[in-house]
């Protein structure tokens, strides 16, 4: 499968360390403000539900983009 189609920002080029960590602290971040503004509208009552469901779709794909972030810079994908 062809991973970069679908999660471009966990491939771009890391030239060292200190890159690797930054695009996983980016994603971790994201992460965050995501649950924070997610986390303010599933106030409403009506909308809770939905921001739910968006929750756990954008912190799996966040997940998983630091995750292929690290094996892009380990180079155990191709």
């Amino acid at each position: 499968m062809n991973f970069k189609k679908y999660f471009p920002f966990s491939f771009t080029e890391k030239k060292d360390v200190t890159a690797a960590v930054i695009n996983v602290v980016l994603h971790i971040v994201a992460s965050w403000i995501i649950g924070i503004l997610l986390g303010i509208l599933s106030l409403v009552p009506v909308v809770g539900w939905f921001t739910g469901i968006a929750g756990m779709i954008a912190e799996v794909y966040l997940f998983v983009g630091m995750v292929l972030s690290v094996l892009d810079y380990c180079k155990v994908l191709k």
